[in-house]
C-alpha cells in the first residue's frame, strides 16, 4: 500500500494593507503670514485679545500690527456671554491698535457718549460706523460725535436714541454719507421708543448745544406731550433735508407717511435701494407706489417679508397678560437663579475677566 498523503489545508487572509508612512504634522507657524492675518482677521476683539494673541510671538506681532485693526467689529447678542468681558475696555484697546487707521466700526449693546467721544477723537478716517441698541448714547453725543467724521460713507443706527436735530447735525456733518440705516425692532406709531423715556438713555429736555432748558420734564414749551408732538416725518424731513447724496436707504419700521416719502424722492437723486419694510403709515397703491417703482432698482415695500431682516423684530400688537393663563416661572427657568450669579458661584473664573497684563 501507498504512503497516505496529508491533504493541504488553505486558510485566507486578507492581503496586508501597504504601509504608508504618516502624514508629516503640519506646523501653523509655516504659514505665509498674509494667510495668517486673513485667518486672525476672522475672529472678534475679545478673541484675540482673549487667546490668539497669547499663542506665540509670531502671533503675537501680528495682532498688534495697526492693520489688523482696521476694522473693529463688537457685536454680541447683549447676552451675559458677551457681558463677561469689559466690552468698552475691549473696544478702547482696539481702538488703540488701530493708531488712528480705523475705517470701520461696529458698536452694539455697549457703550456710551465717552467711548463715541474716545473713538471719534483717535480715528478721525472712519467711513463706517454701526451701532445697535446703544442705549446711554444720547442723541446729544451722536450729533457731536457726528461732527468729528466728515469722511463717513456708511451709518447704520438700530435701537438708539435719536431725534430731528441730531439727524440733521449727521447730515450736516457728512455730506459723503452715501448709506444709511435707520432701523426699529417693531413699527411704533408713537415715534420715540420707549428707552428714550427712562432717565439716563436721554435727556428729553436736551437741546443741540447739550444745555438744560426750562421746558417741563414730560411736556413742551406749551404744556402738550412731548412724545406725542413728535411728527411722524421729522426723520423723513432730517434725511430729506440734509441727506442729498444718499445711494441707500433703509427705514425698517419707521411711521413716516407719504409726504416724509414723497420729500425723500424729491431731495435725493441718486437713491438707488430704499428698503420701507414695516413702514405701514405709507399708502403705495397709488402714484407714489409707481413712483418708487419706477425711479428705485431696489426697492422693498412695507407688507414684504422679513425673513432676510438681520435683527430681531417684535409683533406690532402689544397684548396684556391674562391672569387666568397658567404662568409658571419655575418652567421657563429651570435653573437656580438665585443663586447663578451668588458670590460663592465658581462660574466667573479668570479667564471670563480680560486680563490687562496680558494686553501688553
Amino acid at each position: 500500500m501507498g504512503k497516505k498523503r496529508n491533504k493541504k489545508t488553505f486558510v485566507w487572509r486578507p492581503k496586508p494593507k501597504s504601509r504608508t508612512p504618516p502624514a508629516e504634522m503640519r506646523n501653523w507657524l509655516d504659514l505665509p503670514r498674509d494667510v495668517t492675518v486673513s485667518i486672525l482677521s476672522r475672529l472678534r476683539p475679545v478673541e484675540i485679545l482673549e487667546s490668539a494673541q497669547m499663542v506665540c510671538m509670531a502671533w503675537r506681532i501680528i495682532c498688534k500690527d495697526p492693520l489688523m485693526w482696521r476694522t473693529i467689529d463688537m457685536a454680541n447678542d447683549g447676552e451675559d456671554d458677551d457681558m463677561f468681558y469689559n466690552l468698552d475696555a475691549v473696544c478702547r484697546h482696539a481702538v488703540d491698535r488701530s493708531c488712528g487707521r480705523l475705517v470701520d466700526i461696529n458698536i452694539e449693546h455697549f457703550g456710551d457718549e465717552d467711548l463715541l467721544e474716545y473713538i471719534t477723537d483717535s480715528c478721525g478716517g472712519i467711513r463706517r460706523l454701526g451701532l445697535v441698541g446703544c442705549y446711554r448714547i444720547s442723541r446729544v453725543g451722536l450729533g457731536k460725535a457726528a461732527s468729528k467724521l466728515t469722511l463717513l460713507e456708511e451709518l447704520e443706527i438700530y435701537e438708539c436714541n435719536l431725534s430731528r436735530t441730531s439727524l440733521e447735525m449727521v447730515g450736516r456733518s457728512c455730506p459723503l454719507l452715501k448709506s444709511f440705516k435707520l432701523n426699529r425692532p417693531e413699527f411704533s406709531d408713537y415715534g420715540i421708543s420707549g428707552f428714550a423715556a427712562y432717565d439716563g438713555f436721554d435727556d428729553w429736555n436736551d437741546d443741540e448745544n447739550g444745555d438744560e432748558s426750562n421746558d417741563d420734564e414730560n411736556g413742551d414749551e406749551n404744556g402738550g406731550s412731548v412724545i406725542d408732538s413728535f411728527g411722524k416725518d421729522d426723520e423723513a424731513l432730517a434725511i430729506a433735508g440734509t441727506m442729498n447724496g444718499l445711494h441707500h436707504l433703509q427705514l425698517f419700521g419707521n411711521r413716516l407717511t407719504n409726504d416724509g416719502l414723497r420729500k425723500i424722492l424729491d431731495c435725493c437723486p441718486h437713491l438707488e435701494s430704499l428698503d420701507l419694510r414695516n413702514c405701514f403709515n405709507l399708502d403705495l397703491k397709488g402714484a407714489l407706489g409707481k413712483r418708487c417703482a419706477e425711479r428705485i432698482k431696489q426697492l422693498r415695500l412695507p407688507n414684504d417679508s422679513i425673513d432676510d431682516y438681520e435683527f430681531r423684530t417684535a409683533p406690532c400688537d402689544y397684548g396684556f397678560y391674562n391672569d387666568s393663563e397658567d404662568f409658571d416661572c419655575d418652567d421657563d427657568y429651570p435653573y437656580d437663579f438665585n443663586g447663578y450669579y451668588s458670590d460663592d458661584s465658581d462660574f466667573y473664573d479668570d479667564f471670563t475677566k480680560i486680563r490687562f497684563s496680558d494686553l501688553f
